[in-house]
């Protein structure tokens, strides 16, 4: 999963695997299998008008007393509670008398004398926008499953149905699910919800790359996208991704593209399938970051999706599911985004660098970092929807450290291998012994055991000082492998008088007014929403337009709080503020720029290869 942004919000860029690894799914035809379907679920699509969704669970006969529930959480590491727009709940026989039931806590209900089954109805406010959530409105419909669909609770293994009803006549369906009858099939509640629906008059294309099916479907106005150039971007990520770990583990994949006009940004990946939101401003502006969250998302198919931390499994849909992990399931799976990326030809070796400057920045900027472990903050990733916690002082991103341990451990194991092993030949091992035997891997003591066999070099060390520990990477020791060093300057940048911090797909919120700034004196408040910036509405790519500004510009901010909507604008001051960025060392030798090139197309050094 990916979050808004490259820094703190670049979580974005997803993010979230919360669903049955795939290592453990099978994807065939709905023939394969022997066994009845046992549960069946119809939704009917006749309030769309309204976000409404009027849902009918089918269950067998069985046990006299049943409990169904709705999940506390998907798609995000945020309790999100999705009961909250459940309007009512009943119960009948499937010959249609009347069953009793009732509300045993927020998100279950008992059914009672059910032995000959029970039909379960409810209606469900669905609008959500944006990779982690449940809209269906007149233009469409788009589904996380596990955010409007019930499951009976000790029923999740058994196979299941899902048909549509009441569909807008030009509307049409994409999902990874397997088709059958008039509609899809699953083997299990976790796979069912591991492929989010999209409904609606869609646009689609499809290509063929290395034996793999991809198709793309894209809802959007049809003005505001190039799909020859997604598609062309679409056939090299793929392409460098799978031959970067020489496996394919799918016939089939689907792209989801949602590039709404207004706010909107973010990916949610899936075993055969990704969401991906770039509003229509940001896709205009900024190409680069489509391709960005495409290839993060896309290589989570197999980093957190089939190579899954144990921690994650079982899956419980009433509570947290805790992991030391995140910090290499997501920050990792960003540092080898790039590497695609660097492969596809779609990143530079320059503009490479100046990210990664830009990444440790981020990191050297925020306080917490002498404070928070990567570790721990993969344990804190369900506090990441309250404000306060996001603050610098008070953590750093499993995202942004995770991305720089990934890079550090690389260049760790090609100095302790000689050259001859990398974070590929980790992952690549990490994929054969634990996601190809369905097995999961044990947390960070798994990544060391993936390293250290590699490598056959001892890195204890660096997991206790770096991963768990709070220790300040030595990036001179690290980059001066590769002829680098990191250069830290004093630059004057835009002070803007405040800080705000944006939940995933939702609008930016101010976290806080610097006293006696210019941004207090017109009027800006903690707690505003920040709909537009300068004209442009505040989306995924706030950040970035905010740090465009010079001192002695004007803000023009629209904001909105609990009294309405307001025009607010000041002048931008200036402050001092230290900068990271990676520069040659002096004196570059032939074996530093061999292990250079190495490392940019993210591959061992071949013996005794020096580069002229």
């Amino acid at each position: 999963m990916i979050q808004p942004g490259r820094a703190w919000l670049r979580l974005v860029l997803i993010a979230w695997a919360c669903l049955q690894p795939a290592a453990l799914l099978c994807q065939g035809s709905a023939e394969s299998g022997a066994r009845a379907p046992q549960i069946r679920y119809t939704i009917s699509l006749a309030g769309y008008q309204e976000h409404l969704l009027h849902i009918q669970l089918e269950l067998p006969s069985g046990a006299s007393q049943r409990q169904v529930q709705l999940p506390v959480w998907n798609a995000l590491y945020q309790v999100r509670d999705f009961s909250q727009y459940v309007n009512w709940v009943k119960a009948k026989r499937p010959g249609g008398e009347a069953l009793a039931i009732q509300k045993v806590d927020k998100n279950t209900w008992q059914i009672e004398d059910a032995s000959e089954g029970a039909v379960v109805e409810y209606e469900v406010f669905a609008d959500q926008q944006g990779p982690y959530g449940a809209q269906v409105n007149p233009s469409h419909a788009f589904l996380n499953l596990a955010e409007v669909l019930m499951y009976q609770v000790g029923g999740r293994s058994v196979e299941l149905r899902l048909r549509f009803s009441d569909v807008p006549p030009d509307w049409k369906f994409a999902t990874a699910l397997v088709s059958a009858d008039d509609g899809f099939v699953a083997e299990s509640y976790d796979r069912l919800v591991d492929s989010p629906v999209e409904a609606g008059t869609f646009q689609e294309s499809d290509f063929d790359e290395g034996g793999g099916h991809y198709r793309v479907v894209v809802d959007a106005e049809r003005l505001d996208y190039d799909m020859q150039k997604i598609v062309a971007d679409l056939r090299k990520i793929v392409a460098a991704a799978t031959s970067w770990m020489e496996d394919r583990p799918f016939q089939t994949y689907l792209f989801l593209y949602h590039f709404p006009r207004g706010p909107g940004g973010g990916g949610m990946e899936h075993a055969y399938c990704t969401a991906i939101e770039v509003s229509a401003h940001s896709l205009k502006d900024d190409w680069q970051g489509f391709d960005d969250v495409t290839a993060h998302e896309f290589f989570h198919l197999w980093n957190v999706k089939r190579i899954r931390p144990a921690t994650l499994e079982p899956v419980d849909y009433t509570r947290e599911n805790y992991t030391r992990a995140l910090w290499f399931s997501e920050g990792v799976t960003s540092t080898v985004e790039d590497i695609i990326l660097l492969r596809a030809g779609l990143l530079d070796e320059g503009h490479f660098l100046r990210r990664l400057g830009e990444q440790i920045s981020d990191l050297e900027r925020r306080p917490a970092h002498l404070t928070q472990s990567a570790e721990e903050s993969s344990l804190d990733a369900w506090l990441e929807g309250d404000p306060y916690y996001r603050r610098p002082e008070r953590s750093i991103s499993y995202y942004n450290k995770g991305e720089l341990l990934g890079i550090a451990l690389d260049l760790g194991v090609r100095e302790g291998s000689g050259g001859k092993a990398s974070l590929r030949d980790m992952l690549q091992w990490m994929n054969r012994n634990f996601a190809q035997r369905g097995k999961f891997f044990p947390d960070s003591s798994g990544v060391r055991q993936a390293a250290e066999t590699v490598c056959h070099c001892e890195l204890g060390e660096f997991f206790q000082k770096y991963v768990s520990g709070l220790e300040e990477i030595p990036w001179d020791e690290f980059f001066g492998t590769v002829g680098l060093r990191v250069v830290h300057t004093s630059a004057t940048v835009a002070n803007l008088g405040f800080t705000a911090i944006q939940n995933f797909d939702s609008p930016p919120s101010v976290t806080r007014v610097q006293p006696g700034s210019e941004a207090e004196k017109a009027g800006l408040a903690v707690g505003d929403v920040l709909l537009e910036i300068n004209g442009k509405p505040a989306t995924s790519h706030f950040e970035a337009r905010l740090a465009d500004l010079r001192p002695g510009a004007t803000i023009h901010v629209r904001a909105r709080n609990r009294r309405g909507e307001r025009e607010l604008q000041w002048k931008v001051g200036a402050r001092e503020e230290v900068e990271f960025e990676l520069q040659d060392v002096e004196n570059v030798t032939a074996q530093q720029k061999a292990r250079r090139a190495a490392w940019l197309k993210g591959e061992p050094q071949a013996a005794g290869e020096t580069h002229p």
